[in-house]
């Protein structure tokens, strides 16, 4: 079962995590997501259980649970989903712009010079 643990101190690393969840059993794989960009935590990870049992009791003991000064939002992960796009994001709206002239010639404004 994959479970989700929000609200992680930024200073958490992989091996402390693990050995928090390990009290209720084993944990195949712990990953941290970090910023691309800056490389830091963004706060947030996710932690694979192959017993869902254990990984339910996991949930239910950590959840609320002080981990390094921080209480942890934990739960069972969410299947990533499609969140469409794909095409550009951001960029530069259309529009004319501002300033210039107008088709006349004249300055933009309110009309009167």
């Amino acid at each position: 079962m994959n479970i989700y643990v929000g609200n992680l101190p930024p200073k958490a690393t992989k091996d402390e995590l693990r050995q928090a969840f390990e009290e209720f059993g084993q944990v195949t794989e712990v990953r941290l997501i970090m910023d691309k960009f800056s490389g830091e935590s963004k706060g947030f990870g996710f932690v694979e259980m192959p017993s869902k049992d254990e990984a339910e009791k996991a949930v239910e003991e950590m959840n609320g649970k002080e981990f390094m000064g921080c209480a942890l939002n934990v739960n069972e992960a969410r299947p990533k989903t499609d969140r469409g796009g794909g095409g550009r994001r951001g960029g530069f709206g259309g529009g004319r712009g501002g300033g210039g002239r107008d088709r006349s010639g004249r300055s933009g404004g309110t009309g009167r010079y």
